[in-house]
């Protein structure tokens, strides 16, 4: 799976409507950028820049864009809608990695990298311990997994593949990782800063189950198929 990119002339074209999109006069002009389930731009940080709680410099900051994951690899940013302030300034809401989870700000247009754009969908269901990739809204993919044990859950919310990479040896981690945007409530001092992944076992025995620290396991012939038709920035979500 290939992701398409845009130039920053696609983005100040999406910033162009933006400014002429209908609004209340309370509320700055937006323009949706991603649906997280069909259609979705990521793009990486180009600067650490602050982000903001509205589109506004005097705005109260939610977070700061970083340039990397905690495994050293550049980091991802969903973006959400557009919209233009009253000075004319473009700014992007974004996703944010980082605790609590869930959290989404405002940055200004030029501070991130090229637009990417993806049409997968990752839903992961905790009741029956079933992940199944959508393609343009179709199901491409199901396995079981397995999730995190009743002490150590794995958090439910919206997410996204920050990251991906390949194991070798008989690893825990089985022959695939893919971190994602959510972080566990319990392992706060979890060395990596508590990610939760998607990755493959040493153990499949145990898959389907509850066997985890909250990271969501699969059987190592399984995670090698998802890993291939799984592009950067995929939206996950864990129901």
């Amino acid at each position: 799976m290939t992701t398409r990119s845009f130039a920053p002339v696609a983005l100040a074209a999406i910033l162009v409507i933006a400014a002429g999109a209908p609004a209340r006069a309370d509320t700055p002009p937006q323009l949706t950028l991603s649906n997280e389930t069909t259609f979705t731009h990521w793009a990486n940080a180009a600067v650490r820049a602050r982000v903001l709680a509205r589109p506004s410099a005097d705005a109260h900051q939610v977070g700061r864009l970083r340039l990397l994951t905690e495994d050293g690899l550049p980091e991802v940013y969903p973006l959400l809608s557009a919209s233009r302030d009253a000075r004319g300034a473009g700014w992007i809401r974004v996703r944010l990695p980082q605790r609590p989870n869930g959290v989404t700000g405002w940055v200004r247009a030029g501070v991130l990298g090229p637009f990417h754009l993806v049409h997968t969908q990752l839903v992961v269901n905790r009741r029956t311990l079933r992940l199944t990739l959508f393609d343009h809204g179709r199901r491409r993919f199901e396995a079981p997994v397995g999730m995190g044990k009743p002490s150590t859950p794995t958090p439910a919310g919206a997410f996204w593949i920050r990251e991906k990479f390949r194991v070798r040896g008989n690893s825990l981690y089985g022959t695939r990782v893919m971190g994602t945007a959510d972080y566990s409530d319990t392992l706060t001092d979890w060395p990596g800063g508590g990610v939760i992944g998607i990755h493959g076992t040493n153990e499949p025995g145990l898959i389907p189950g509850r066997p985890s620290h909250g990271c969501m396991r699969m059987r190592n012939r399984d995670v090698e198929r998802l890993y291939d038709l799984t592009p950067i920035g995929t939206p996950l979500r864990i129901r």
